[in-house]
């Protein structure tokens, strides 16, 4: 059973010798003398005005995991509409069960003010 793993660990310790060396050779030959012109942003030769790091507003993550669960979510109807024929009246309530919860989970965000940009 164990001679099954074996393939499997020589690959772990090439992508480990592989990993280490990559790291090794990115500090032997990277830069050594880095300086104020060398770590400034270049963007197109325009000197930035802002920090390059922003703050974002917490309504941006929470619109992005909000598109995130619902993007997931849907990704549960393709499974239903390859098999509705052979799941019957049963699959269509649950379906709909299912889109009910979503639909109350939406209104809910919407009354609470989760989609507004303002």
């Amino acid at each position: 059973m164990l001679e099954s793993y074996v393939p499997i660990l020589i690959f772990v310790l090439i992508v480990l010798a592989l990993l280490g060396a990559v790291v090794t050779l990115s500090f032997v030959l990277g830069p050594t003398k880095p300086s104020r012109r060398k770590l400034a942003p270049y963007e197109s030769g325009i000197i930035p005005d802002t920090p390059a790091h922003r703050r974002l507003s917490v309504r941006f993550y929470l619109t992005a995991m909000l598109f995130i669960i619902f993007d997931v979510e849907a990704i549960f109807f393709y499974p239903w509409a390859v098999l509705m024929r052979q799941l019957g009246w049963y699959g269509l309530i649950e379906m709909g069960v299912f889109m009910g919860i979503l639909a109350v989970a939406l209104a809910h965000i919407w009354r609470k003010g989760g989609l507004d940009w303002e």
